[in-house]
């Protein structure tokens, strides 16, 4: 048969070393037949558990044949309690092998590296319950830009807990050997020591919240960019893109830090700093321009720089942007947080597997077919294309 082929029914084992949360009375359906079940529904677009038992109930043959499923299809109201009940760190966890599998398979030439790993927050914006006093589900991700993988999510009750959120979702990583790119909130001299300790390194957006870090690299590259940083150790890269009328130029410049740098003793493993000025000319003629400053724990190359910059603002467009218009997730009223978050992490999981098939399609194209395909959506969860 295709699917045993395909290696379907080896899925399993994953998924072999998570506790079940449910009493063991009146226990109709493997707890591994609910996961897969869920994580091939969320695959082809369902929203929620209703949705999933729906889609089940119409695969059931094919699910049966790498699925023990004892008593059949489980209902929505089984699905929601699993999902609601299973921790999402240990739930995330037993999916790192996938991740390891669909890593090992890029073709993206990054030699099995993670490489640069953006972590950034969104906000679920219809997961409130005003009547509950419960505000929106944000979410602070993971992402490794290169290879389009979710690397791994931690929930917070707001947008302003971020800062407590991110060092919990470094321990649930491994960023050994990778550049991590987070923004201006995230810079914070304990999540740049944590960092370092897990021996990757980073690359910190400075802003206000960080005066007197922002006004000693603004000073720094105001002074140097005069005479284009030719005093200074430095290395520079720069883009020109024109798209829809408007030009883009991208001026990107990394300084080795400087023996005098005034707070250079107060973060830790700070190797230099960074400047990057995006000039926009509109079909008009009017100009714009933009300078973002980062500090970094490596000296890294102007093109690797450019890159790292450039990804972390990408995960808008390749993970936010996908989650919303894909996805739904902006429009999803789940107010349940563990089974929010559960959810959540199986469309990042998605979008991971979906952007790993060869097949040239958008990822909603690869969706529809893997809806419609079961050869196809059993590709897509293997990683085996026939």
């Amino acid at each position: 048969m295709v699917v045993r082929r395909l290696g379907l029914n080896a899925l399993s084992h994953h998924f072999e070393s998570l506790s079940d949360p449910r009493d063991t009375r009146n226990r109709r359906h493997l707890l591994v037949d609910v996961i897969l079940i869920s994580v091939c529904g969320v695959m082809v677009g369902c929203d929620g558990p209703t949705a999933i038992a729906r889609w089940a109930e119409v695969k059931e043959e094919w699910l049966a044949s790498f699925l023990e499923l004892p008593n059949g299809i489980p209902s929505r109201d089984c699905i929601r309690r699993v999902l609601s009940a299973l921790k999402p760190a240990a739930f995330q966890k037993c999916f790192e092998s996938l991740i390891a599998a669909c890593l090992a398979g890029d073709k993206s030439g990054s030699s099995g590296s993670v490489g640069l790993i953006a972590i950034d927050g969104k906000t679920s914006r219809r997961s409130h319950d005003r009547a509950k006093g419960l505000g929106a589900l944000h979410l602070v991700s993971a992402w490794a830009t290169e290879h389009g993988l979710a690397w791994g999510q931690v929930a917070t009750a707001d947008k302003s807990n971020e800062i407590t959120a991110i060092p919990e979702l470094l321990d649930q990583i491994d960023v050994s050997g990778a550049v991590v790119t987070i923004d201006a909130m995230g810079c914070q001299r304990e999540i740049a020591q944590k960092i370092v300790d897990e021996k990757g390194d980073y690359l910190l957006a400075v802003k206000d919240n960080q005066p007197k870090l922002f006004a000693a690299i603004h000073e720094f590259f105001t002074t140097h960019l005069e005479d284009d940083l030719a005093q200074v150790p430095h290395r520079s890269h720069q883009t020109r893109e024109k798209a829809h009328g408007r030009v883009d130029e991208r001026y990107y410049y990394t300084a080795k830090l400087p023996k005098d740098f005034p707070l250079r003793d107060q973060w830790p493993g700070l190797k230099a700093i960074g400047c990057a000025t995006r000039i926009t000319t509109r079909p008009d003629g009017t100009e714009t321009d933009e300078t973002r400053y980062y500090i970094a724990s490596q000296y890294l190359s102007g093109a690797r720089f450019a890159e790292a910059v450039r990804g972390h603002w990408g995960i808008e467009n390749s993970l936010h942007w996908v989650l919303d218009m894909n996805f739904r997730e902006d429009e999803n009223r789940t107010r349940e947080r563990t089974l929010a978050d559960n959810l959540s992490w199986l469309r990042r999981f998605a979008i991971s597997k979906l952007k790993q098939h060869p097949k040239q399609d958008s990822l909603r194209g690869n969706m529809q077919s893997a809806a419609w395909s079961d050869r196809f959506l059993a590709e897509v969860l293997t990683g085996v294309a026939t």
